[in-house]
């Protein structure tokens, strides 16, 4: 199981989505998790790299929902560690 931290601009952003929206992205989270221990992601997630931030990635998890991450290193031996960094619509990509 991946470790996990956020960043508290993502927790203040996750704390002003709607109810349907948090729904959508701990959905998109639990497939996120799954993926992340078989190596590759289903493209519903469109995991990609951000291109103008190196070490930053992007996950989508609604038509306009996106959240960005990064790894770091592991916490726990051969477990992924992620850093959720910003929540939200493509604004989040100004400064991702």
């Amino acid at each position: 199981m991946p470790t996990h931290e956020e960043h508290e601009r993502f927790l203040r952003e996750f704390r002003r989505l709607t109810p349907e929206q948090q729904r959508h992205f701990k959905e998109a989270l639990r497939w996120f998790v799954d993926d992340l221990g078989s190596g590759a992601f289903r493209p519903a997630l469109r995991v990609k790299r951000v291109v103008s931030h190196p070490g930053v990635w992007e996950l989508s998890w609604d038509a306009d929902g996106r959240a960005t991450f990064q790894y770091s290193a592991a916490e726990v031996p051969g477990e992924r560690h992620i850093v959720w960094r910003r929540i939200g619509t493509h604004d989040i990509f100004r400064d991702p």
